[in-house]
């Protein structure tokens, strides 16, 4: 397993390529849900890319505080590809995530729009909620922090 954070200008097209389409595997195929995920963000955020045998396994996107949200950082499209499930990549991309924060972000907190049905998980990784769910993209979500 290899971790990589990269900004955009560093990403190949090939890597680009392959974050895109998985994405889009995941987010809009697979959850059914036509929206627009290039929206023009990527090119402010880090972009931390778990590789298993030469392929992307995870993925997420961090932000600097006032990249996405105003005050804090934020981690978001956290994705793990249909084919590495089941071997707790998505755990080590986050806490990976949380990791390249704390060491290289400078924050107040890190908060994230997280879907409802994993708020366990993000529990897990300390994570609070923060106010009521509400719906993103017609898929309810819900905001969370975590200061730790």
């Amino acid at each position: 397993m290899k971790v990589q954070v990269k900004k955009f200008n560093e990403l190949t097209i090939k890597e680009l390529y392959a974050i895109l389409a998985l994405r889009s595997e995941v987010f809009v195929v697979e959850q059914n849900c036509a929206y627009q995920d290039i929206d023009f963000k990527d090119q402010k955020a880090y972009h931390l890319i778990l590789k298993e045998e030469g392929n992307i396994a995870a993925y997420t996107r961090i932000f600097k505080a006032g990249d996405y949200f105003e005050d804090n950082a934020s981690i978001g499209r956290v994705v793990v590809s249909p084919k590495y499930r089941g071997l707790n990549f998505g755990k080590k991309v986050m806490e990976e995530s949380l990791k390249f924060i704390r060491k290289k972000i400078e924050t107040k907190g890190i908060e994230i729009s997280a879907q409802v049905y994993l708020l366990r998980f993000y529990n897990e990784l300390g994570f609070k909620e923060v106010g009521e769910p509400y719906l993103e993209d017609d898929i309810p979500h819900i905001r969370m922090l975590n200061t730790n």
